[in-house]
């Protein structure tokens, strides 16, 4: 029998290899093997829709409708954001858009263009 890690959160011996993952049958819980190489998830940095890394001073592209806070206005599919600036927290882009000014995105709503 080839020898697999225990589950780390329940220390169980009946854990088995899926893909890149491990995975334990009595409590559910998934986590990496060691021997994925390269992954582009474990890379630090603010990643798009697409899983591009983003730095600051990119242009992305915005590919989904959103509604401003606080007001009637709507950023549109397709609008351009040039020059961004990469912050923390939940909303980790800092922009100015065209037309409606100063406001935060989140990464996972633009994609770099």
């Amino acid at each position: 029998m080839s020898e697999l890690p225990p589950c780390p959160q329940c220390q169980s011996e009946f854990s088995y290899e899926d893909g890149v993952f491990f995975v334990c049958p009595e409590c559910g819980h998934e986590w990496k093997t060691e021997e994925d190489p390269g992954n582009a998830a474990d890379e630090p940095g603010v990643r798009d829709a697409n899983g591009n890394t983003l730095a600051d001073g990119d242009t992305v592209t915005v590919i989904k409708d959103l509604k401003v806070k606080g007001s009637s206005l709507v950023v549109k599919v397709g609008t351009k954001v040039k020059n961004i600036r990469l912050v923390e927290g939940d909303h980790d882009i800092d922009c100015k858009v065209d037309g409606i000014g100063p406001m935060k995105l989140k990464s996972e709503f633009v994609k770099k263009a």
